[in-house]
């Protein structure tokens, strides 16, 4: 595995957000992380991009411990995320949001580049460059944070609910834009409440309820699972 999550217990205060989580991703692939409101997929993304430190439980990334880590560091290793709520910084233009988003990197002339491949990938964002982020459209918002997210330059991108508060047709955009990512070499562990969108893109899948890994396997067969469907697909 190329980022593994082993027996991890997180808690706020009384409550436990996290009783033994355990999951993987392997190099190349897309894993989706599904489950209801509360059943601990954005504390799990939380966990290993440092912002949260658990009780037990390691994470590891190469084979080597995450756990540790501050934040800044986990991102200069290769692992970025894509927050819930987009998190724009709301009164910085776009480009401004790119550069932050390269904040770990020396390399100016090759930023440049990147920035302009991200314009490549999100035309609409080209064409907003000098607006501040905080007046962007919902979708547009998203797909700058996905944008910030790549400036860091990862190997392991987390998304955190893209979908959320997006019109049907921009979820399909941007479904379509997380698979053209990780086909260009991304490797990504996407928590997403549209279950049906996740497991369409996804190789593998974890089910999530209360803090805990209740299902696990190819997302096709998730996807077929008749309590899969009940819970999660409205079928």
């Amino acid at each position: 595995m190329l980022l593994e999550v082993k027996d991890l217990h997180v808690s706020y205060g009384a409550i436990r957000a996290l009783k033994g989580v355990s999951c993987g991703v392997k190099e190349g692939e897309i894993v989706a992380l599904i489950g209801a409101n509360g059943a601990g997929k954005t504390t799990t993304l939380r966990t290993i991009s440092g912002l949260i430190r658990p009780i037990s439980g390691d994470i590891t990334y190469k084979g080597k411990s995450l756990i540790k880590m501050p934040p800044h560091q986990i991102v200069s290793q290769g692992i970025s995320q894509v927050p819930e709520g987009r998190r724009v910084f709301t009164r910085m233009t776009v480009l401004e949001n790119l550069e932050m988003g390269a904040y770990i990197r020396n390399d100016k002339a090759n930023v440049k580049a990147d920035i302009k491949k991200v314009f490549a990938r999100f035309p609409r964002l080209e064409e907003r460059k000098a607006q501040l982020a905080g007046t962007l459209s919902g979708g547009e918002q998203q797909m700058l944070a996905m944008g910030r997210a790549l400036m860091s330059q990862p190997t392991v991108l987390l998304m955190d609910e893209p979908s959320m508060g997006l019109a049907p047709m921009l979820v399909q955009e941007i479904f379509s834009i997380i698979k053209e990512i990780n086909q260009a070499g991304t490797t990504i562990l996407l928590v997403e409440q549209n279950a049906h969108m996740a497991l369409s893109i996804a190789s593998r899948a974890y089910v999530l309820e209360t803090g805990e890994v209740v299902l696990a396997g190819q997302a096709s067969d998730l996807a077929k699972d008749p309590e899969v469907q009940k819970a999660y697909l409205g079928e």
